[in-house]
């Protein structure tokens, strides 16, 4: 009687388990459920970053205030990662504990996405500014070089000294964008100034992004353009403490991916070193894939490409220290690019037969 009483507890608990499981947001759960459950992966630049990531999280957290859904397992989460070694066990862990939706922050972690999805086939996975193949995987994209054209267009535009630095974080296909676009910018309403052009080999070594920073400004660079995530921390503390040293000096920092218009901030002289941020929508990228996931049309095996066409990339919305010629400009060179007119380079080789 009693083995018969104890088999009937455990499958009752067993019941009871897999209702559970069944209800909290599964990767193989209903799309249509109000708990549909959203996390992300940082890269080692982290959560606050004031820039990439930053701009990623403040989409989930937007996905989850319209959807009245809290962080933690049973809304949005993310996970911190410290080193590369970090990205894919913070991928399964996330799988592990059953989130329909998890994003790799960072074309670093293309590889781990992959691995991880290819393990996970009932979860969904996306990959922000990569592309990883597979039905479970949505990749995000941006066309960075367009928006980086437009900062190039006021960084053309502002130069006293016609040298413009430009500084990124890992010399690679992504990144190389930034860089191109920007240049062609500059060059498009300045032939005469001159960029130079630094990588620090990371995203998150702000020290290093203070050190090239220097360096530039000490060889009469009067603006920099970084793409370069944590690292450019650096490149505005440089900023403004020559600023604040000599509040005359004429001195820039272009901002990435948010409105680094704040980061720029020199509170004794009660205005900012930012010229401009080439403003990245990662939030709008993700709370906009996480909605169609939840809504039952996750855009799996598909490159979603987010451009000036979608509102995907532009100038900041801070445009005090903006010249009226230099937004003038802008308008005009946006009308070209979205006319088709002009197509600007995305790849160092497109960049040499640009005219």
């Amino acid at each position: 009687m009693s083995l018969v009483l104890a088999a009937g507890t455990m499958l009752g608990a067993c019941g009871k388990s897999d209702e559970k499981d069944t209800s909290n947001g599964g990767g193989g759960g209903d799309a249509e459920k109000d708990n549909f459950t959203v996390a992300m992966v940082t890269d080692i630049g982290g959560v606050d970053d004031k820039s990439f990531n930053q701009s990623a999280w403040e989409g989930l957290v937007e996905y989850g205030k319209k959807n009245n859904l809290e962080k933690g397992n049973k809304g949005y989460d993310y996970l911190q990662s410290k080193s590369d070694a970090d990205y894919s066990t913070n991928l399964n862990r996330l799988a592990r504990e059953d989130y329909d939706l998890i994003y790799g922050i960072g074309y670093l972690l293309a590889e781990p996405v992959k691995e991880i999805a290819d393990q996970r086939k009932e979860t969904k996975f996306a990959i922000v500014d990569s592309v990883v193949e597979g039905d479970n995987v949505a990749s995000i994209t941006f066309k960075e070089h367009q928006g980086s054209f437009l900062t190039g267009v006021v960084a053309g535009l502002t130069t006293k000294t016609n040298k413009i630095g430009f500084v990124g974080g890992m010399d690679s296909e992504l990144i190389n964008k930034f860089e191109v676009g920007f240049v062609a910018g500059v060059k498009s309403v300045n032939p005469d100034a001159k960029v130079d052009i630094e990588y620090a080999g990371s995203f998150g070594d702000a020290a290093k992004g203070k050190a090239i920073a220097g360096k530039m400004y000490n060889s009469g660079a009067d603006i920099i353009y970084h793409a370069s995530g944590g690292t450019g921390n650096g490149v505005f503390a440089e900023a403004k403490e020559l600023k604040a040293k000599d509040p005359n000096k004429e001195i820039w920092v272009i901002g990435v991916d948010k409105d680094q218009h704040q980061e720029g901030f020199v509170k004794d002289l009660n205005k900012s070193v930012t010229l401009t941020s080439m403003v990245k929508r990662v939030d709008l990228a993700v709370a906009d894939v996480a909605q169609r996931a939840k809504d039952g049309k996750f855009p799996g095996g598909e490159v979603i490409e987010y451009g000036l066409e979608e509102n995907g990339v532009s100038i900041a919305p801070t445009q005090d220290n903006v010249s009226e010629e230099a937004l003038k400009a802008v308008e005009e060179w946006t009308g070209k690019i979205k006319s088709g007119e002009v197509t600007v380079p995305a790849t160092r080789d497109e960049l040499k037969s640009f005219k």
